[in-house]
């Protein structure tokens, strides 16, 4: 008897990959609209600082590839196909969802690679997938995991990485700040549940790695005339700052690899910020390419695919 196949549909942020990507790039996220000069200019200036370029893409790759051999040891009677797709880069989902149509995938299930959900966050690139799948001439069935915040492995993996960098204060413990990125603050009339996500990943995690001292955040902000949800992270360090603090460990919770809102606007705005303070500063280490963040995923996947088969 043939195995069932399955396509896996594993989703990023997508960064650009060429200096000269970074125009169309920047004007894809503002949604057609082309960054000013000087807008431009800044971003192609905190690349610079981080090292040229973020290796997000490859990150993203790699994750996606090791959730593909995870699912292939736990469920070899099933043919998993992997198809890794970005939200603001090459390989487009609309594209990508279009070529599993082509290779004959009619049973997929689609994850992003941010844990907390949000109409948003992952809603958003569900919502190119619902696009893409509209224009198919043939039937193809995704599964779709919205958020997957408290999948066991992935607290754990982030409970070690915890405490891993709460041993860099051998003085004591410092302040904790979970942080995921921020988000228009409109989300809250829908009772949208981003921010309670990102509360039940801290809590969870905090409680694995026995801190008492925590505190919630959000991080790089878009530039519009809205609100967006807060308080902004560097708000809460001065907070802290002015209440004593003299030590802070922020860990980003709600992103699960090296790009450049952490490696910029943490590792280098933050911290700088921090220092003028008087407040020494760590950052807890990204997932990457740890093992729990592609059983946690392979799981949830998993999980789906059983379900529909």
């Amino acid at each position: 008897m043939a195995r069932p196949v399955v396509g896996v549909l594993v989703m990023a942020y997508g960064t650009p990959n060429r200096k000269e990507e970074i125009l169309p790039y920047y004007t894809h996220i503002r949604r057609g609209r082309p960054p000013t000069p000087e807008q431009l200019q800044e971003l192609i200036e905190r690349y610079e600082a981080i090292g040229g370029l973020s290796q997000l893409n490859q990150i993203s790759r790699s994750q996606a590839e090791s959730v593909l051999r995870a699912l292939q040891a736990m469920a070899p009677d099933v043919d998993w196909r992997l198809y890794q797709a970005n939200k603001h880069w090459e390989p487009w989902i609309p594209d990508v969802v279009a070529r599993m149509a082509e290779d004959g995938i009619q049973q997929a299930v689609g994850i992003v690679l941010a844990p907390q959900g949000s109409k948003m966050s992952s809603g958003a690139y569900f919502e190119q997938v619902d696009q893409a799948l509209a224009r198919l001439d043939r039937p193809l069935q995704v599964e779709r995991i919205l958020s997957w915040h408290l999948e066991p492995e992935f607290i754990a993996a982030q409970v070690e990485l915890m405490r891993e960098g709460l041993a860099r204060f051998p003085g004591g413990e410092p302040e904790v700040v979970f942080t995921c990125h921020s988000l228009p603050a409109r989300i809250l009339e829908w009772g949208d549940p981003y921010p309670e996500h990102l509360r039940e990943m801290g809590e969870a995690i905090a409680r694995g790695a026995g801190v008492t001292r925590f505190h919630f955040a959000y991080q790089s902000a878009g530039r519009t005339p809205e609100p967006w949800l807060g308080p902004d992270v560097r708000d809460k360090v001065a907070e802290l700052a002015a209440a004593g603090a003299r030590a802070v460990l922020v860990a980003a919770i709600g992103f699960v690899s090296d790009h450049l809102e952490v490696l910029y606007d943490l590792d280098i705005e933050l911290k700088q910020a921090a220092a003028e303070l008087g407040v020494h500063l760590e950052r807890t280490r990204m997932l990457n390419d740890h093992p729990g963040l592609a059983q946690a995923l392979a799981n949830a996947v998993l999980r789906a695919a059983r379900g529909a088969l």
